[in-house]
């Protein structure tokens, strides 16, 4: 029997606003099939019919720029939850908590996390700090200015390092070059990173591990994934870059397959989990959130990145390892929105006492 609710997806339609987005130069690229640009738009139907399946009333709304509009809008559909799948606002991802902002202000529920979530998530320097305030392992890593001057004398971390957009997700700007060895490859690095994307670039130290997805749901640590880089040529850097998740002709869309479950040791699995749980709780994440973190060769699990609201289409790894736990497509999106009407519930149940 479905629940009689009003649930609202709440998007937004991909939109370019930088000439490259895989962090290389135009002439290391060729025939790029970017499946960043449609493939949300391409799961928003299976969307529908699975939150179809539980919910009476399941209605869309693609949100842009336009503030007033966009309020009129989700004034006139007055859900009861916002099913929040935005994650940029005309190309701008530091928009992504001013729309839940803007959910949290009209009164309404959502799902996933919070504007405070959303905003510290997405300065990947703040996350840092906010992890080392509760001794959680990271790397260690310094902020680099496009108009501030950097030398090898002010420069303070070890070779190699990794230079990644503070501000940016979904690995926009990451490539094979973003991994360097020496201050004369940095400085060639950062100077096409500052012309190309106009923004700080957070440099931290490289560790030289296994890379690991741990996906939470609620309460619920999910089967923990790896990113496996077999038959990735060894002149490059076994990480997640740009290509790897959405040039699906590129060298590393087609070498850096997922394994889920990952093969882990029983006490280092309870390492890494106790690791993921810490960075959840620290961030104040809710619903549900996707810690990266790479294992060093001494058994350390550094938090590389904490996701909250991560991709959970179809074919993402939080649904795969939603999939590994015995969690249906459908179920998993039940689950979340779920959360968010609970809240409702409960919050209208309070202001009757």
């Amino acid at each position: 029997m479905k629940t009689d609710a009003k649930i609202l997806i709440c998007y937004n339609s991909p939109v370019s606003i930088f000439p490259v987005y895989n962090g290389k130069p135009a002439e290391h690229n060729s025939r790029l099939n970017d499946l960043s640009e449609n493939a949300f738009e391409r799961d928003l139907n299976k969307i529908v019919d699975s939150l179809s399946l539980y919910y009476s009333n399941v209605d869309t709304f693609a949100a842009n720029g336009n503030v007033e509009k966009t309020i009129a809008e989700l004034n006139r559909k007055s859900p009861d939850v916002i099913f929040n799948f935005v994650e940029s606002i005309e190309g701008v991802a530091a928009y992504e908590f001013c729309i839940a902002g803007i959910f949290e202000l009209l009164g309404y529920e959502f799902t996933g996390n919070t504007p405070i979530t959303l905003g510290n998530c997405l300065n990947k320097e703040r996350t840092k700090n906010i992890l080392r305030s509760f001794d959680i392992p990271t790397p260690k890593s310094q902020i680099i200015k496009p108009d501030g001057k950097i030398s090898d004398k002010n420069f303070k971390l070890k070779f190699p390092v990794i230079l990644k957009l503070m501000t940016e997700d979904a690995s926009i700007g990451i490539s094979e070059f973003s991994v360097v060895n020496n201050f004369s490859d940095l400085k060639k690095q950062l100077k096409f990173l500052f012309e190309t994307y106009r923004q700080e670039v957070i440099a931290e130290e490289y560790i030289d591990g296994r890379e690991l997805n741990i996906a939470i749901l609620g309460d619920k640590i999910l089967p923990v994934s790896e990113i496996l880089f077999h038959g990735l040529p060894e002149d490059l850097p076994r990480i997640i870059t740009y290509d790897s998740k959405w040039i699906e002709d590129s060298v590393y869309y087609q070498n850096t397959k997922p394994s889920c479950p990952a093969l882990l040791e029983k006490d280092i699995q309870k390492n890494i989990e106790d690791a993921a749980i810490a960075a959840f709780s620290a961030l104040n994440c809710r619903d549900y959130a996707r810690v990266d973190i790479r294992l060093a060769k001494d058994g350390t699990p550094y938090v590389i990145e904490v996701n909250p609201n991560p991709d959970i289409s179809t074919d993402s790894g939080f649904a795969r390892a939603a999939s590994a736990a015995g969690i249906s497509y459908p179920e998993l999106l039940y689950s979340i929105a779920n959360f968010a009407l609970t809240r409702k519930k409960n919050d209208t149940k309070n202001k009757a006492s």
